[in-house]
């Protein structure tokens, strides 16, 4: 996998670092975000912003809870994605790099 950004820090005796400023930027971290580290399979750790709990977007959970009604109430209506379409998603995302456990930016950021 190509790697975006790499940064290195330093661990202190307490066992405390700073966090390399791009990093910060890349995860638009602000003075006493918490961080969410996730360990996989390969070794590899993931570290993301952490959502504040209780935080979430209102419009989103809306839009979201209309998807699962109306599939529980229509589930005939789901069909899969033809080949013209994977094709022109496909198309519309080629080159786009992201990372599906990465944090989405917050209003105001």
């Amino acid at each position: 996998m190509l790697a975006l950004l790499e940064a290195e820090s330093t661990l202190t005796a307490r066992y405390q670092t700073t966090v390399p400023e791009p990093v910060r930027r890349a995860l638009r971290l602000r003075k006493s975000d918490k961080l969410h580290y996730t360990l996989r399979e390969t070794g590899d750790i993931v570290i993301t912003r952490a959502t504040p709990e209780g935080e979430s977007d209102p419009t989103l959970e809306a839009f979201l809870s209309f998807l699962a009604q109306d599939i529980q109430h229509h589930p005939e209506q789901l069909q899969p994605a033809s080949k013209t379409q994977r094709q022109a998603i496909r198309k519309l995302t080629r080159g786009v790099k992201f990372d599906l456990n990465a944090a989405l930016p917050s209003d105001g950021d």
